[in-house]
Order: structure tokens, then C-alpha cells, then sequence
């Protein structure tokens, strides 16, 4: 092939408009050629090469296309977009209870914690999902979904708070959001939006409504446990919360054979617990409100057994839109609210179960049934609201 033709054909590969998901070693190589091209016309030797004159645009056009390849960026505006959209469908695979004082109590624990996190101003939203599978998932721009099982299973005000603060974690940490970055599960050109282009951004919202149901890894797990932690000691509640609540998840799967539900990407018990510990012990957290009999007077559920948990049959309930059969007879087996095992081993797979989407088995938690009622029950929290709740429960400003 001619030199001449051969850099026509990198310059057009560096421009094009067109291109989107390149094989990772053919791009490498494309981007390798575009900068021998750039060096080439600045050199007496490719002066002879007819192409188009290359300015300071075209350049940062070019750079700004490879890093588009590299990473999928996202506003937070379209951050916001993509949560909705993710929402939406959890909704419609579980229902929303249609009680607006529940909602509204779990929105005042959940928004003080935020006003702890290190995105305060974000428009977080708390969704009570209407199903007795024990679970809970966060989805990205602030879409913090729990479930009437678990809100059954939850002795306290302050292990509430554990498992809100946590599931926050993953939103301010954008975990989900870095999932789908770091294992390159949508490009796209550098030109395009990912909520203007109805394709890509139905393609990103099937991958991120997976990851959020799949879980994420384990290095993401043991940094919501920190964060939450510390955003629960701040707001004031006793920061063993989380902790007294997996033990008693803990014990309400003791016969169970697999590994699953919220916390299935989690470490082993044992070693989640005594991290919790020497957390609290280093970082000296002592708030100490557990506020018990508030949250019973509020929340007034109970947690089914597994065994007794109506499920749909494994392989109709996921989040695509596919249609759900009853199961006429509960099964006999499953996990809590989530495994408090490793999911493999090594972070690194971890990383690629989470990122292949999966499946964890049998789940009767995640394949409960779901309720009718889909829609999203709006509760609005004013400020002297929040801070009368904050003074009645004693909790740090």
C-alpha cells in the first residue's frame, strides 16, 4: 500500500464522525497512527503527503475522540437521566408500596444521612419497593431503592440508617458509574450524547440496571461500608447499626446453600464484621442513637421467611421488560437480604462478574414477586420537617 494512502486511511479513521466501538487493538493501533500522522506533517518527509492541513482543532478533536474511547463520560445531569431510567425499571419488575408516611420516614433518615455525604446537593430520592424479598439497590444520581422485607427485617432507626448509608455510598462514590467506565460496556464517538441518542442510551440503561442488581465488587462494597459508616456516625446514629442488622441476616439464612440477595458480591460475614469494628475503633465513632421504638412506631412490617417468600419463575424477572409467571409454590430454599461471601476470590473476579452481568444462581430474595402498583409515591421533605424530625431523635446537626 502507498504511504499516501495508507495515512488517508488513519486520518480518516482519527476523524471520522462514524466511528463508535472499535476493537480495542485495532484502536490502539488507529491512535498510534494518528499521532505518527500529526508528528509526520510537522516533518520535512511528509510535507510531500497530500492530506487536509491539520490545525489546533483538529488535534484536540482527535485527542478528545481517544479519550472518549478510553472513558464514557457522564454529566451529572445526564447521571440523573440514566438513575431514572434505571429506577423505572426496578419499579416496574418489584411495584412501590403506596404508602406515603413510610416513604416519608425513610426519606427523613435517608436525607440527613446525604446531608452527611459528600454530595449534599444531589436530589436523592428514597422508593419503599413492594415485595418481601429482603433487598435494597442504588442506583446512579440518587435513586436509593429498599424493600418492604427489608424494612421488615430492620429492628432500628440505626440499622436503617446502616443500610440507607451504605447503598448512598455507592451513588457518591459513583460505583456503577465507574463499572461501566472501567469495563468499557458502552462506547461511544466523541460527538454523541448518551441521552440524546435513544439507542445508546437504552443499550447503557439495560448494562446499569444490571450492574445495580448484580452488585458490584468487592472493593466497592468494602468502601460503602466505610463511607456509610461514617456518614451514619456523623448524622448520629450508632454506627453499629449495619452491623446488628447482618447479624441477624445472617441468621436468617444460616441453612441456606447459596449466596445471594443484596449483599451477594459481599466479603465472608466474619471478615465484614470484624472490618466494621476495627473501623468504628480506629476512626473513634461513638454517636450512639438507635432510636428503636421511633422506628417501630413507623414501620410496621415483618419479614417473611425465605421459605415462604412467593417468587417468579428464575430467567422471567429481570429488568428488560419480559413478562413474569407466579410460581404456584414457594421454593424451599435461598438467601437473605444478600451473601456475605466472596464472589470469587479476587477483585479482579469480582470485576468481571460484575461487569458480564452474572447470574447468581437461584435467588429467591431477588426473584420475589413483585406488587401491581409501579408508580412512584412523591414525598417532599421541608427543612423544618427534617430538623424537627432531627431534634425529636436527639441526632447531630
Amino acid at each position: 500500500m502507498r504511504p499516501e494512502t495508507a495515512s488517508k486511511r488513519v486520518w480518516a479513521a482519527c476523524s471520522s464522525p462514524g466511528q463508535r466501538a472499535l476493537n480495542p487493538a485495532v484502536l490502539t493501533a488507529v491512535l498510534a497512527g494518528c499521532v505518527v500522522l500529526v508528528l509526520g506533517l510537522s516533518s520535512p518527509a511528509g510535507a510531500g503527503t497530500q492530506l487536509p492541513k491539520l490545525g489546533k482543532q483538529d488535534i484536540s478533536s482527535i485527542m478528545k475522540r481517544a479519550e472518549q474511547f478510553r472513558d464514557l463520560q457522564v454529566t451529572e445531569e445526564e447521571e440523573l437521566t440514566l438513575g431514572a431510567g434505571v429506577s423505572e425499571r426496578v419499579r416496574q419488575r418489584y411495584g412501590v408500596v403506596q404508602d406515603a408516611e413510610v416513604h416519608r420516614y425513610v426519606a427523613l433518615v435517608g436525607t440527613l444521612l446525604v446531608k452527611k455525604s459528600s454530595r449534599p446537593a444531589l436530589p436523592f430520592k428514597f422508593i419503599v419497593l413492594d415485595t418481601d424479598g429482603v433487598n435494597a439497590f442504588a442506583a446512579p444520581g440518587g435513586f436509593i431503592h429498599i424493600t418492604r422485607g427489608a424494612l421488615g427485617l430492620i429492628s432500628s432507626e440505626a440499622e436503617l440508617a446502616g443500610v440507607l448509608a451504605h447503598e448512598i455510598a455507592h451513588v457518591t462514590e459513583k460505583h456503577t458509574i465507574r463499572a461501566v467506565q472501567t469495563g468499557k460496556l458502552i462506547q461511544i464517538g466523541a460527538d454523541e450524547s448518551i441521552t440524546k441518542n435513544p439507542e445508546i442510551f437504552g443499550k447503557l440503561v439495560d448494562v446499569t440496571s444490571d450492574l445495580v442488581m448484580t452488585g458490584f465488587g468487592r472493593g466497592d462494597e468494602m468502601e460503602s461500608d466505610r463511607v456509610g459508616l461514617a456518614m451514619a456516625n456523623a448524622a448520629g446514629y450508632a454506627p453499629g447499626g449495619l452491623a446488628d442488622f447482618l447479624k441477624r441476616l445472617s441468621a436468617r439464612n444460616k441453612s441456606a446453600t447459596g449466596k445471594q440477595g443484596l449483599f451477594a458480591s459481599h466479603p465472608e460475614m466474619k471478615e465484614r464484621l470484624d472490618t466494621l469494628d476495627r473501623e468504628i475503633t480506629a476512626r473513634k465513632y461513638t454517636s450512639t442513637a438507635t432510636l428503636t421504638d421511633r422506628y417501630k412506631a413507623a414501620i410496621s412490617y415483618t419479614a417473611k421467611p425465605v421459605t415462604e417468600i412467593a417468587t417468579v419463575e428464575a430467567g422471567t424477572s429481570g429488568l428488560a421488560g419480559s413478562a413474569a409467571k407466579p410460581t404456584d409454590e414457594p421454593k424451599k430454599k435461598g438467601f437473605g437480604l444478600g451473601s456475605l461471601l466472596k464472589p470469587g476470590g479476587t477483585e479482579k473476579k469480582s470485576a468481571e462478574v460484575t461487569g458480564s452481568g452474572a447470574s447468581r444462581g437461584v435467588d429467591t430474595e431477588r426473584n420475589a414477586k413483585g406488587g401491581a402498583v409501579k408508580t412512584m409515591v412523591v414525598v417532599r421533605v421541608t427543612p423544618a420537617e427534617l430538623e424537627a424530625f432531627r431534634k425529636e431523635g436527639n441526632l447531630k446537626s
